[in-house]
Formats: structure tokens, C-alpha cells, sequence
């Protein structure tokens, strides 16, 4: 059986009515700013499976959404004024219902963000109860951290020697792994660690900069708090 965190059981401090549906919603689109790492976005669109899909406006999820990729957080009163901060800052935005799938939580939503230049990105994550999260994928890469842990994300055609070049970096400058997975499909490999505490950004560099990735980022909202409304 299962053992249940006290906060867990209880829910986290929260503005508005759900757990899953409003706290859960606001801190996927926290974890979705963070992972844009303060990319310029004028547009985001969020698209909604399950029963988000079919209670987002009853349970605020909409206002929670735009609240999380506005920088706001969970327990901040203007959450429900998320719409209007928006419209003030110039953000275009708006909700679609979709199916993402029968392997997805039914509380789940594709945010993607829209670009001046004609780029986009897009984080998928699900809200899983209690407040808590799972991002599932970033763009078309699969992936699956609860944005609780500095997360660095690697995507690389399969080889010899990756992990252990990783592990060694982390280890040899005092770093803990707290998880490390890896997801193939045919022969990409996808590399998810969770690091402990921030790393510095000198140690990652040459990691992220490294030819053998196709795709590598850093994500981290333990570290220095980001300006609140970078967007």
C-alpha cells in the first residue's frame, strides 16, 4: 500500500476551489515558464485532455493556468485576476479541448508557447492530486519529473559512456543525484537527472553546449527566484 505524505492528504495552500484542478494547474504552468527559461512568448495556448477538458471553467483551471505561466503562484490572491494581468501585458491566450492520448492522465494539458520569431515550445504535464505534478513531455520528447528537483534533461542518439560522463561531472564537483531514467525509443535515448540542489551554471555548460546532445536543457525553480511576469 501506498504511503501518503501529510501534505498529501491535507492539499497545499492554495487560491481557489481544487487541488488537482487549480493548484495542480497553476504549478504546470510554473514548471512550463521555467522550462521556456525566459524565452520571449506574445502567445500560449493551452490544450486540454480529460476532465480538465471538460471542467476547466468551473474549477478555474483556465485562471490557474495563465497564473502559472505568468510567474504567480499557487497560494497568490491575484491568480483570479490571472486573465487580466495577461490582457495588460500584451499575452495573447487561449483554451483548447483535445485528446492527448488514452496513456495520459486525464488532468492533463499541452501548453505551448508562441514566439515573435515564428519558434514555439510546448510542455505537457499532468496534475496526479494533492497539488502535485508530472511533466510528461517537452516538444515531442518524452519525459517524466514533478518539477521538485533541478532537472536536467538530455536527448542523444544511443552511446557508449553518456550516464557515466554525466554522473562523473555531478559527483567529482559535490552535486547528489537524487534520480536518474532513461527512456528509449528504437535508438534515441532520453537522460532525466534530478540533481539535489542547484548546479552551477559554469558545470552546465559544457554539458548542455556538448555536440553528442540533440536536445538538452536545464530545468530549475529551486533556484533564484525568477522575476515575477518574465515573459
Amino acid at each position: 500500500m501506498k504511503k501518503y505524505k501529510a501534505f498529501e492528504v491535507i492539499g497545499p495552500v492554495m487560491v481557489g476551489p481544487s487541488s488537482s484542478h487549480t493548484a495542480g494547474a497553476c504549478k504546470i504552468g510554473n514548471a512550463a515558464l521555467a522550462i521556456t527559461e525566459g524565452e520571449l512568448f506574445h502567445k500560449v495556448v493551452f490544450r486540454l485532455h480529460g476532465s480538465f477538458a471538460s471542467t476547466y471553467k468551473g474549477h478555474g483551471t483556465d485562471l490557474a493556468l495563465v497564473a502559472g505561466v505568468l510567474n504567480i503562484p499557487v497560494d497568490d490572491v491575484r491568480l483570479a485576476d490571472s486573465f487580466e494581468i495577461a490582457r495588460k501585458r500584451g499575452i495573447d491566450f487561449s483554451f483548447e479541448e483535445t485528446d492527448l492520448g488514452a496513456d495520459r492522465h486525464p488532468n492533463t494539458v499541452e501548453v505551448v508557447f508562441y514566439y515573435d520569431d515564428g519558434g514555439r515550445l510546448s510542455v505537457t504535464g499532468s496534475s496526479i492530486g494533492g497539488g502535485n505534478i508530472l511533466i510528461v513531455a517537452i516538444n515531442d520528447i518524452d519525459v517524466e519529473f514533478k518539477n521538485e528537483f533541478p532537472t536536467l534533461i538530455l536527448q542523444y542518439k544511443e552511446q557508449k559512456g553518456v550516464i557515466a560522463s554525466i554522473s562523473t561531472i555531478l559527483t567529482e564537483n559535490e552535486y547528489n543525484i537524487e534520480t536518474m531514467v532513461t527512456k528509449k525509443v528504437e535508438d534515441t535515448v532520453t537522460l532525466v537527472t534530478e540533481i539535489t540542489e542547484s548546479v552551477d551554471r559554469r558545470i552546465l555548460e559544457p554539458i548542455l553546449n556538448d555536440e553528442r546532445f540533440e536536445f538538452a536543457k536545464y530545468v530549475d525553480t529551486m533556484g533564484e527566484k525568477r522575476e515575477e511576469g518574465v515573459c
